[in-house]
């Protein structure tokens, strides 16, 4: 009953998918979480500009004034 032909002849096909599936998930082809990194937040961004020097004191302030005005809403 259980040994019909249907069932033998395609038992071997979902072992390659399988197989196939935990290799791309291996190798990092498909991703298999959501989300496990770390999210920079923009205030950090913002730091990391300011301290590279590409911001001038000016606009860091009045950018960090504007973020933490959003963050509050």
């Amino acid at each position: 009953m259980f040994y019909d032909h249907h069932f033998m002849g395609m038992h071997w096909v979902w072992w390659i998918i399988l197989t196939v599936v935990l290799l791309l998930m291996m190798f990092n082809i498909i991703p298999y979480s959501t989300n496990n990194g770390y999210r920079e937040e923009a205030i950090d961004i913002l730091k990391k500009r300011f301290a590279r020097g590409e911001i001038e004191r000016e606009e860091y302030e009045e950018r960090k004034r504007i973020i933490e005005d959003n963050s509050s809403d």
